[in-house]
């Protein structure tokens, strides 16, 4: 995947070509045996299977990636070597439990060990179909438990979804947007995930706790944590939250990355500054409706604060003025009689000029904060409030002369 999801996911050159011309095969249990097959492996047509499979003992993991990209004969025997006990035994390490004990050393040579086994099988598979890659990934895969959801009894000490988030970055590093919807797909029917989401959002809070952190390690640990680029984390949590409503989607956010713990003090509330300027960086339509909400639910003198400090935030920040007037303007469609929306502009220019007056006597009695910023407030409070009445002046000639 490349850093930005607007765009297409980078391709491996001429990869998806090749797989959508090729007829899809089922892998092969057996060596193939015929001439061409064999003239293929080279020096290693001479080894019998056992012997060609006891080398590999003697290779690291990354050694048997490079090796799997010779030919599609050597590939083949690679798959078939996988496949067995030996093979499965070597390459799917399942001590994830007593790594602290060892220290962080050993955690990160097992991330690194199922890294390179992602990009093992990555080249093995290279030639199939999404489907089928992914098919023959969770046969070798389901035995590892602590791959799985609910899969291992202590998570909060287990590395094993963190080694399977590993390889499955590794493994889809390069693949297109429909291919990586296809490996989603893929895990929460597997894991089954929306139905596991849809028993802690519909329940009360804390009512289900074991199932909710599960669904946190999973989601962080597997699809989210392991990308560089903050789009690609953005692409897969856009897949989780997606088939939910917004309140779901809300309470799914808190699961995923809100506090373990519960809170032993009440968070300060936000100054009114910061709520603004949160909302105008959220966009026209979180801030709109967020506005609208307070117009329908009779809280009109709480929404002129808010326009009052839109204005200001506009004023500080250097925005567009007219978009804070063009804002109030579009809330005010949202009254339902002309008493309430004349009642809402009465409280616009009380809350300015309140807001003026107890700017002006801080600064008159002499109280300064670290920063002396008493005055300099005021200064962008005036400011913002001619500028945003000069707009609403534009736009009444400008409505008039037409």
């Amino acid at each position: 995947m490349t850093s930005t999801v607007s765009t297409s996911f980078t391709l491996i050159p001429n990869q998806k070509y090749r797989r959508s011309s090729r007829r899809s095969k089922p892998f092969c249990n057996t060596v193939d045996t015929d001439s061409e097959s064999l003239s293929t492996l080279g020096n290693f047509k001479a080894l019998p299977l056992e012997i060609f499979q006891m080398v590999l003992k003697y290779l690291s993991v990354k050694d048997i990636s490079m090796l799997s990209m010779v030919s599609k004969a050597v590939s083949n025997r690679l798959i078939n070597y996988i496949s067995t006990s030996s093979g499965n035994r070597r390459l799917l390490l399942q001590d994830f439990h007593n790594l602290e004990i060892s220290g962080k050393r050993e955690g990160s040579c097992v991330l690194e060990h199922y890294r390179s086994l992602g990009l093992l099988l990555k080249r093995c598979t290279l030639l199939l179909p999404t489907k089928d890659r992914l098919k023959y990934i969770h046969k070798i895969l389901s035995e590892v438990s602590c791959f799985k959801l609910s899969g291992c009894p202590s998570p909060l000490h287990c590395l094993g979804l963190q080694c399977y988030g590993v390889f499955l970055q590794t493994l889809t590093a390069g693949w297109d947007e429909l291919e990586c919807h296809r490996v989603f797909n893929f895990l929460c029917e597997l894991s089954n995930l929306p139905r596991k989401v849809q028993t802690v959002v519909s329940s009360k809070p804390g009512s289900a706790r074991k199932l909710e952190l599960r669904i946190r390690l999973f989601c962080r640990s597997v699809l989210l944590n392991h990308w560089i680029h903050r789009s690609d984390s953005a692409f897969w949590l856009t897949r989780i939250l997606k088939p939910w409503p917004m309140v779901n989607q809300a309470r799914l956010l808190y699961i995923i990355f809100g506090p373990v713990s519960s809170l032993n003090v009440v968070p300060r509330e936000w100054l009114m500054e910061n709520n603004a300027r949160l909302l105008i960086l959220s966009g026209n339509n979180i801030c709109f409706t967020f506005m609208a909400s307070k117009a329908v639910n009779g809280r009109a003198v709480e929404l002129a604060r808010l326009v009052v400090f839109l204005a200001l935030v506009c004023e500080k920040d250097l925005y567009c003025m007219d978009w804070a007037v063009k804002m109030m303007q579009k809330v005010c469609k949202v009254f339902s009689t002309p008493g309430e929306r004349n009642n809402f502009l009465q409280s616009v220019e009380n809350a300015f000029a309140h807001m003026i007056m107890d700017m002006l006597q801080s600064v008159m009695s002499g109280d300064r904060d670290e920063e002396d910023s008493s005055f300099l407030n005021l200064f962008h409070l005036v400011n913002a409030q001619a500028n945003f009445h000069k707009e609403i002046l534009y736009l009444t000639m400008r409505s008039t002369s037409t």
